[in-house]
């Protein structure tokens, strides 16, 4: 599902309505503060989407983007 575009990995996710959205979001806050690795995101009504990289190694793809995109694909499968 994750897409490597113009130095980022780019993902979609649609969620049954905007709570479970929201409720996912709220999820990955978590996880995303607890590695210290914050993504760009955006919510419209049942639609998460992301772009991640790595602000520190010169806004590019890192080891740290991929490991935070396992972890949101596993947040994301509770709500499948």
């Amino acid at each position: 599902m994750w897409k490597e575009i113009n130095n980022e990995l780019q993902a979609e996710f649609k969620f049954k309505n905007f709570t479970q959205a929201f409720a996912f979001m709220t999820e990955v806050a978590f996880v995303a503060e607890a590695q210290e690795h914050h993504p760009n995101w955006s919510n419209v009504y049942n639609t998460v989407s992301f772009r991640l990289n790595t602000h520190d190694a010169g806004d590019v793809v890192t080891d740290k983007d991929h490991q935070l995109a396992a972890a949101i694909d596993e947040i994301a499968a509770k709500y499948r």
